[in-house]
């Protein structure tokens, strides 16, 4: 892999506001993006937010149609950091959690388990219930991580965008892949 590669899926739970800062912050960092945007997060995206599609896609280097299972990250044998779902529906980790890939996503994602890469996924929905809580079993059994995008407030957040910067920093922390600008727990100079 002559440059680091990374998989960003957004699928349909509330929250494309996580999705779209992981893009952001990824923009300044010397890797490259592929994204998957599921039709239930397109739906997301124009009900939460008031970023146009042509705003999200731009952030990416390549963008692949969900409905196309023949792109490039559908196979093992291209090479990526992983795969960061954010955020990750319950529908999409079921997809994941049994092997269900009927869509570009949750393809890319069985890919990243059987090639034994990192999968990150941020899972949103509460309450849970006993078949989410499998799931997500299911999924660390696997090697995946299962990351819900909590809250730390110990950096004295003064935004939501400050709490969904930290949560989706603190994701990429997980591929190595530090974005700066991230208060840490115990650290005085928090600018890095």
């Amino acid at each position: 892999m002559s440059r680091r590669r990374i998989i960003v899926g957004i699928s349909g739970a509330s929250g494309f506001q996580f999705g779209m800062k992981a893009l952001q912050l990824l923009r300044d960092q010397d890797v490259e993006v592929h994204l998957v945007v599921t039709k239930g997060a397109e739906v997301t995206r124009s009900m939460e937010t008031q970023w146009q599609r042509q705003e999200v896609t731009d952030l990416a280097d390549e963008v692949h149609s969900v409905s196309n299972l023949g792109a490039s990250i559908s196979s093992g044998s291209f090479k990526t950091l992983g795969m960061l779902v954010a955020p990750c529906s319950m529908n999409s980790l079921a997809s994941i959690a049994h092997g269900l890939t009927s869509n570009l996503l949750t393809r890319a994602a069985d890919v990243i388990l059987k090639e034994r890469r990192r999968l990150v996924l941020m899972v949103r929905e509460t309450p849970l219930n006993l078949v989410h809580i499998r799931n997500m079993q299911a999924v660390t059994e696997m090697g995946g991580i299962i990351y819900p995008p909590v809250p730390a407030f110990y950096q004295q957040p003064q935004s939501v965008d400050e709490m969904v910067h930290h949560s989706v920093s603190r994701a990429l922390d997980l591929f190595d892949l530090d974005v700066g600008n991230l208060k840490r727990w115990g650290e005085k100079n928090n600018d890095k």
